[in-house]
């Protein structure tokens, strides 16, 4: 694999770009490989690439029922952050950060990662207390977070309306400097790109469709629409859809799956610096670098593989925005969206080994899954390797839903749900 570089886009220019090698190759399935990555989003992707380079097992697969990267990874607002309230959460979410930052240098490839700060509002007395909350949590477990007057915040973020006469004024904010965006699909195909020249197989169009177990009951390959894959261990990332692939291992999980909506407006030039979230309303928003104003909303309250969503969700959250930013209320919506997320009864993920010999589950993620994407696949790749979780997923077992150790985080989502 060639390296990108100045040099090489220089002398690419004087072919109109035409000669520009395949990024990854589209391989047919081998017979047999030692891992098995059942998900080829981000975190799938990113599992197998530190398979490889930190763990030399590059005897890799990863299937996709569909395209690369056309899950959630190319469904969600690219938000990034790692202000959450546990210290279990704090490590896992900061561990991502850290991965972000030289995460482009990493790869080769332009994640387009932005620290532009994540601002998050507060609207009553009990959103300062929250806030304020996280923020010296955050500080104990050295994250950084910090606390704005509503003047401070609008000096931050100039578009931001801090008038008392609105439904929910802005009594202060909480911002992670920090925090930021990336380019969702660049990091899917960044990590793609890394693992593929590292060895990995990447099948795409290869829907699983059963999970085969030996004697003994451990993991013995996977059935797929383009025949049975032989493989040592399996490490399922599917998402929304985790329950039906596990369930083919007959492994029941805690999670339910709902449709989670955003929308974006038309182009416009720079005029939003940051990113602002509002828990109290619903409501989230930021500009891309093509200029849209992504926004993003709560999740539906009802479970449903849907990837629409009810209309008067998008009602609510618009309604939210133009009150907040009265600026935009001229802009026109161009198009709305909606991923399938997955949700456990606390709000945080599982990594984790299952009762199923050689099968491993990523999922969970609720609405914070792009965020932790390097982070993700890190810590989920050495659990697989070593047959044993790395210290920081350590604490996001399956079996604390029956020992009641929970890590409740449904209020740092910033969403309803």
């Amino acid at each position: 694999m060639k390296r990108y570089s100045f040099l090489e886009l220089a002398k690419n220019a004087f072919s109109a770009h035409q000669n520009w090698g395949r990024q990854w190759r589209s391989p047919e399935p081998k017979a047999e490989y030692d891992v098995v990555i059942v998900g080829a989003g981000g975190h799938g992707l990113a599992t197998a690439y530190y398979l490889a380079k930190q763990h030399g097992i590059r005897n890799v697969a990863v299937i996709e029922k569909g395209w690369l990267g056309g899950g959630n990874t190319g469904r969600n607002t690219t938000i990034v952050r790692s202000n959450y309230l546990w210290e279990e959460s704090a490590a896992l979410y900061n561990h991502a950060i850290g991965l972000w930052q030289g995460l482009s240098q990493d790869l080769n490839y332009n994640v387009m990662y932005s620290s532009r700060g994540v601002m998050m509002l507060a609207h009553t007395v009990h959103d300062v207390q929250v806030a304020q909350r996280h923020i010296h949590a955050n500080r104990l477990a050295g994250v950084q977070n910090e606390w704005l007057t509503p003047e401070q915040a609008r000096e931050y973020c100039p578009p931001l309306n801090i008038s008392k006469n609105i439904r929910y004024p802005v009594m202060g904010a909480a911002l992670q400097r920090v925090g930021g965006t990336a380019r969702h699909d660049a990091v899917a195909w960044g990590y793609a790109r890394g693992a593929d020249d590292l060895g990995v197989d990447i099948i795409q169009n290869c829907a699983v469709t059963g999970i085969k177990r030996g004697q003994d009951g451990a993991v013995e390959g996977v059935e797929t629409s383009k025949g049975f894959i032989k493989a040592k261990k399996i490490g399922v990332v599917a998402a929304g859809h985790t329950s039906t692939v596990m369930d083919m291992a007959g492994v029941r999980m805690p999670l339910e799956s709902y449709p989670l909506q955003a929308l974006v407006s038309e182009p416009v030039k720079p005029a939003f610096p940051c990113v602002v979230m509002s828990n109290t309303i619903h409501a989230y928003i930021s500009q891309s670098d093509k200029g849209e104003l992504v926004i993003g909303a709560g999740t539906d309250q009802f479970i449903s593989y849907s990837q629409t969503g009810g209309i008067h969700i998008t009602n609510h959250t618009i309604d939210a925005i133009c009150e907040l930013f009265p600026h935009f209320r001229r802009m026109r919506m161009l198009r709305n969206w909606g991923g399938i997320v997955d949700v456990t009864p606390d709000r945080s993920p599982i990594l984790s080994k299952t009762p199923v010999p050689g099968l491993y589950v990523n999922c969970g993620w609720g609405t914070g899954g792009f965020k932790a994407t390097p982070g993700s696949g890190h810590v989920f790749a050495h659990t697989i390797a070593k047959d044993e979780p790395h210290r920081i997923n350590a604490p996001f077992t399956i079996d604390r839903f029956r020992t009641g150790r929970l890590i409740d985080e449904a209020a740092a989502a910033a969403v309803a749900h």
